[in-house]
């Protein structure tokens, strides 16, 4: 009878240390689930992050060259040179709208500045436009001011320009080396400092994206060589 005892306490003790061996597993089981849920889901966000850098930089660039770099490219005042001012008189007055108001707009004047260079590297007499944007607007004109109600603050908007230029006869000049264009320009819109500072920050944002997403697929790939290693070994 007291064997019995002993036997059957003893077949419960071991009972009960299994039971025991179980729920600690299960426990340990259950955290590594978990842990390996919270990394997945770190896992995809970081994915998704990257992705959208992605995404993002490719919209930028899509923009950035029907607009920036478009321009930049058609231009052909591409070679940089100095010219002497020979001349910068006001010829006529040119007709502008300015707006008063939800669709109300009221005609003005502003005067037509002219101005003729000499090209230093050729000699050539060219005239002398602001940039690429009053080429298209007013091909005459060296400078096309905001058409305004008041006359006389953009009358003296080119006076004050007209000066500067007779004082700094020797100023910087773009031209088209191709000779097709009779002008040359003092300012370019988009030069090459303007397209590389555009162009950086989408640049960055791509790398960045690919980088995230190439370090979580290479975590991936080292965690699976390491769950491989750790079966082999068992």
């Amino acid at each position: 009878m007291f064997l019995w005892a002993g036997s059957k306490g003893a077949q419960g003790s071991g009972h009960e240390r299994r039971t025991i061996y179980q729920k600690i597993r299960e426990y340990d089981i259950l955290d590594k689930r978990k842990t390996v849920t919270a990394l997945k889901a770190g896992e995809d966000r970081a994915i998704l992050l990257g992705l959208t850098m992605i995404l993002f930089s490719v919209m930028m660039y899509f923009v950035l060259g029907i607009t920036l770099v478009r321009s930049y490219s058609d231009s052909v005042w591409t070679e940089e040179s100095s010219c002497t001012v020979l001349n910068s008189t006001i010829t006529t007055e040119i007709n502008c709208t300015y707006s008063c108001g939800p669709d109300c707009w009221k005609s003005s004047k502003y005067p037509c500045l002219q101005v003729f260079v000499s090209l230093n590297t050729s000699g050539k007499i060219v005239r002398l436009s602001h940039n690429e944007e009053t080429q298209d607007m007013s091909p005459e004109c060296f400078y096309v001011p905001k058409c305004r109600k008041d006359y006389m603050a953009m009358h003296t908007i080119i006076m004050n320009i007209s000066e500067r230029l007779k004082m700094h006869q020797q100023v910087p000049c773009y031209h088209d080396p191709g000779e097709r264009q009779d002008s040359v320009l003092l300012t370019r819109l988009y030069g090459r400092g303007a397209v590389f500072h555009s162009l950086f920050w989408p640049t960055c944002t791509l790398i960045g994206g690919t980088l995230i997403i190439a370090m979580v697929k290479l975590t991936q790939y080292l965690s699976i060589l390491c769950e491989q290693i750790n079966k082999i070994k068992r």
